[in-house]
């Protein structure tokens, strides 16, 4: 305990010199409905008909320097096992298995075979006596390049309002949809354009503060790693010098203006659909759901730290976004209902944000309040960490006792995720086929942050673990990543697509962004 106080007093001691945190992506001196998916709720009973290989890997690959690791599974465990060439079928590497015993939570019996030392680019597969072979996987610098690319590109297949061409979305060409204006729910005499944004589910409907959560994540997985974000995606804005995520995000963001009433600074909840029963020639009946505090919130502190982030390719347009977040915020305050829970959190980390931008006393005022109350603590959630960590990454003045509070919590939470993840056999915070996926990718992001400030070699490990988890390596040897390979999650149930599920992905994309510029280090 007091070797970990001391790590966390040198650490507040360099990174909080006006506590700020490493700022990649940005210029740090610059100042009742819920739809959680782009398809329908997700079946996690990942359940497959088919049987599994006794040797697990990630079917996509592994980078050439990282740890390269597979998982045997079988009653009776050989000595040794080859890396076989996919091409030539010519044995390249020999390993032995690291023997680990029964696992009685997943019945089985499980061995590790480590093969990090070979580093030649290619395509290979694992074969082992008795247990036979395992799906092929490649080996190389940039066997991640293109799922990044296409993990970033998930949200421009779901633009709505507008037409995608062949030329950008391939075999996910549409026409423009819900291009028409939607009505009040509390007056359907009022007819607003919320055209645009992003669809969340497969019925097109948006949710405002589904949509500022996941934004809010990609914009800190921007902040954090920016060289990881590049200007050649393949979409229409490509080429036109800013990173594609800040030209995604502005697409949705653009809609978020729309929600809120340009009066009072009020922000509507979102926009629902109801389709027709069974009426031929009927459209779908479009709502505009009645404002609400939390939807205001959620608005101004996507709108707070886009502006934060983007005011060096449009200072006009930062600042706009920026004056409709503070707007949205004091709307806010007219209601009078007692924060507690999701509420409160949800306040604080718009506070913050709006504080980072503005540095307005108000603001900080409230994030004090919050963060002494020492509730945060003991949630693990990603509007508390991201408030949290926008709090510590300021250049206003803080309070750097809470700072160091902050960054204790921020350590002790992820060395609870490192130990757990080093009791189990898939080597991930969890192994059982009912884990969500979403739970996982949640605890990478509290891993991811902390890997950011003290750069750990065992949490950076760990997290291309739970890459290799998705790709593969777990017990029911699904890819819930890619569509395409030996075993796609598609095999299984196409919900289960870690990439077609709104939030998961933004997740993804933080994760995928970490282990992408790890490569550059």
């Amino acid at each position: 305990m007091k070797y970990q106080k001391a790590i966390i007093a040198l650490i507040c001691a360099v990174l909080l010199t006006g506590c700020n945190m490493p700022v990649v992506g940005g210029d740090a001196g610059q100042g009742e409905n819920n739809f959680i998916s782009m398809e329908e709720e997700p079946d996690l009973s990942y359940e497959v008909p088919v049987s599994t290989p006794g040797i697990l890997v990630n079917q996509l690959g592994y980078m050439t320097a990282s740890t390269k690791m597979a998982i045997f599974k079988g009653e009776e465990m050989p000595d040794e096992f080859y890396l076989i060439d996919a091409e030539s079928k010519e044995k390249v590497y020999t390993g032995t298995l690291e023997d680990k015993g029964y696992n009685q939570e997943l019945d089985e019996y499980n061995s590790y075979g480590d093969f990090t030392a070979f580093q030649t680019p290619g395509t290979y597969y694992i074969e082992a006596p008795v247990l036979g072979r395992s799906y092929t996987f490649s080996i190389g610098d940039d066997v991640y390049d293109e799922l990044f690319r296409e993990v970033c590109k998930q949200y421009y297949y779901n633009r709505c309002g507008m037409t995608l061409t062949e030329e950008y979305a391939g075999t996910g060409a549409h026409n423009a949809c819900h291009t028409g204006k939607a009505v009040l729910k509390e007056d359907i005499s009022v007819s607003i354009d919320v055209t645009g944004g992003w669809h969340q589910d497969e019925k097109g409907q948006k949710d405002v503060v589904t949509a500022a959560k996941t934004l809010s994540v990609m914009l800190l997985s921007y902040e954090l790693y920016g060289d990881s974000f590049q200007d050649d995606t393949g979409i229409p804005e490509s080429g036109n010098g800013v990173p594609d995520l800040l030209d995604e995000v502005r697409y949705e963001i653009e809609w978020l203006l729309k929600m809120q009433d340009q009066k009072t600074g009020a922000v509507y909840a979102g926009v629902a659909i109801y389709a027709p029963n069974n009426i031929p020639g009927k459209a779908a009946d479009i709502y505009v759901e009645p404002a609400s505090a939390e939807a205001e919130r959620a608005f101004a502190m996507a709108l707070a730290k886009f502006s934060y982030l983007y005011q060096n390719y449009d200072n006009q347009y930062a600042t706009a976004c920026l004056k409709a977040a503070d707007r949205a915020w004091k709307h806010s305050q007219l209601h009078e209902e007692e924060e507690e829970g999701s509420g409160a959190d949800l306040k604080f980390a718009s506070a913050a944000e709006l504080y980072r931008a503005a540095g307005w006393q108000s603001y900080h005022k409230y994030i004090k309040e919050y963060l002494s109350a020492g509730e945060y603590s003991q949630k693990q959630d990603d509007v508390v960490l991201m408030g949290c960590v926008t709090y510590i990454s300021t250049k206003q003045t803080v309070d750097l006792e809470l700072c160091e509070q902050i960054m204790e919590m921020l350590m002790e939470k992820a060395e609870l995720i490192s130990a757990n993840a080093r009791t189990k056999i898939y080597l991930t915070a969890g192994n059982r086929e009912q884990d969500n996926n979403n739970e996982l990718l949640l605890q990478m992001m509290y891993l991811t942050i902390v890997n950011h400030i003290i750069s750990n070699h065992e949490y950076e490990t760990l997290i291309e673990n739970h890459l290799h988890y998705f790709l593969g390596r777990n017990d029911k040897a699904v890819n819930y990543l890619q569509n395409t390979g030996d075993n796609s999650y598609e095999t299984t149930n196409g919900s289960l697509g870690i990439m077609k599920q709104f939030e998961a992905d933004s997740k993804l994309i933080f994760m995928l962004s970490e282990i992408t510029n790890s490569r550059n280090r």
